[in-house]
């Protein structure tokens, strides 16, 4: 077993390396995929939600307000910039997500799954060791919402088949950069500034067998969004003696507008004879702006503690709410609700000063429920998961200087229902994220 850990430790440098640079390279073609949902329900609003959660914090149900240290260091935790005042290095933080689901309905099963870039996240802090306490600062890139969808149905017109499908695809990103400052003693507050950028693209077609002679109709609605958007967040951090302390957090945004530029494209195909699988297309019939204006985002709430012991133990739960009914939805969708949500979870460490690798990884659990914002033929639309994952800390190097963890999150849950002909959605979500502790910026003293 030792051999094992220190043939693995001298080749750490080398893993992080790998693993980062996979990653940054994986980033390009993950932007260029159309999408990683493959939800039915990601055709209401702006899709699949994706939240500003790390691995670290996903395997313990999604809490995040309370978040502020984990596992004796501080956290880049994007969904509450209170604690970004609590930087004492630069983390550097990357990572991957995959996604298997199975969709359901009417005894008919379906499955999929795809992977994709999940985040790269940079924080440092601004304090210095004799001077003013300016907090600390976070920037970085993730995705925002997908859109990922496909419903088919086969009909029949004068004895002539065709198919109609309703297709989505696309997603959103958000480039985000923030600051978070300890005013008072114990007392951070925070913010981010967003930019959203992405194309979500819904897709009507009517398409009949090849040798009817008969056009193809393609209907194409594609929305660019675009728009600056506000976070902000609070913590209040209270040590109770014996290593024990108490984090208490809210976080929130505003109900931002964005831009939201709908252009629709008509266009006929014809579906050719033989092997040939792809509609040859014919000219296109029209080519419109349909709107040009605003839409409005969720206002968002949510609050959380943590109790923790040093490096040993945590738990916590957050309670969230977004509310989407000033969200502007497309002519005959229904109207969006209210999304209400809690979730708990933890993570402890056997034995933080073990010399055997399994006592000191941090192990995590979680759970979380929301009541979403849909109602899909008078059915409430309901979301739930049980969470696990691991933290697996790589060697220190630099005399202490350096700390690094290969964090890793799992997602086992189900949306929908197969009551009232819905779908009903089982997921495994897995996220994947290399992080880097380093104390960087440090001006080196010689004799």
């Amino acid at each position: 077993m030792l051999e094992q850990l220190k043939l693995f430790y001298s080749n750490t440098t080398l893993l992080i390396l790998i693993g980062i640079s996979s990653i940054l390279l994986s980033s390009t073609s993950a932007f260029a995929q159309s999408s990683t949902s493959h939800s039915p329900y990601s055709q209401f609003g702006l899709g699949q939600m994706r939240e500003d959660l790390l691995p670290q914090t996903r395997s313990m149900g999604g809490i995040s307000s309370g978040v502020r240290f984990q596992g004796g260091l501080p956290i880049l935790n994007i969904s509450n910039p209170a604690s970004y005042s609590g930087f004492n290095r630069t983390i550097l933080d990357a990572g991957l997500y995959g996604n298997m689901t199975q969709l359901e309905k009417n005894n008919r099963a379906d499955n999929t799954a795809d992977f994709a870039f999940s985040h790269f996240a940079f924080g440092f802090s601004l304090n210095k060791n004799n001077g003013p306490k300016l907090g600390g600062i976070s920037f970085g890139l993730m995705p925002y919402s997908d859109v990922g969808y496909s419903i088919a149905s086969n009909r029949d017109i004068s004895n002539t088949p065709y198919t109609t499908r309703l297709v989505g695809e696309g997603g959103l990103n958000k480039a985000y950069v923030g600051w978070g400052v300890s005013p008072v003693r114990n007392l951070s507050i925070g913010a981010n500034i967003g930019f959203l950028f992405g194309n979500l693209y819904d897709k009507s077609l009517i398409e009949f067998p090849s040798g009817y002679g008969y056009y193809n109709t393609a209907k194409t609605d594609s929305r660019r969004v675009t728009g600056i958007t506000y976070d902000y967040g609070v913590q209040y951090f209270l040590p109770l003696g014996n290593r024990k302390n108490l984090t208490i957090g809210y976080s929130g945004s505003l109900d931002n507008s964005v831009n939201s530029k709908i252009t629709s494209i008509v266009s006929r195909t014809l579906t050719p004879t033989g092997n040939v699988t792809e509609q040859v297309p014919i000219d296109t019939s029209s080519n419109d702006i349909i709107s040009n204006g605003k839409i409005n985002l969720p206002l968002k709430h949510a609050v959380g503690f943590t109790f923790s012991k040093g490096v040993n133990w945590m738990v916590g739960a957050d309670f969230k709410y977004a509310d989407w009914s000033k969200y502007q939805v497309r002519l005959n969708e229904e109207p969006l609700g209210k999304n209400i949500g809690v979730a708990v979870g933890g993570q402890f460490k056997p034995d933080p000063t073990s010399m055997n690798y399994l006592k000191v990884i941090d192990y995590r659990l979680g759970f979380r429920y929301n009541k979403t914002h849909m109602t899909v033929n008078q059915q409430r639309i309901n979301d739930m998961a049980v969470t696990v994952g691991l933290g697996l800390p790589l060697p220190e190097t630099g005399f202490g200087r350096t700390f690094s963890n290969v964090n890793i999150s799992a997602e086992f849950g189900q949306q929908g229902t197969l009551k009232s002909n819905l779908v009903r959605e089982r997921y495994i979500n897995i996220n994947l994220g290399f992080t880097i502790n380093d104390a960087w910026f440090i001006r080196r003293s010689y004799d």
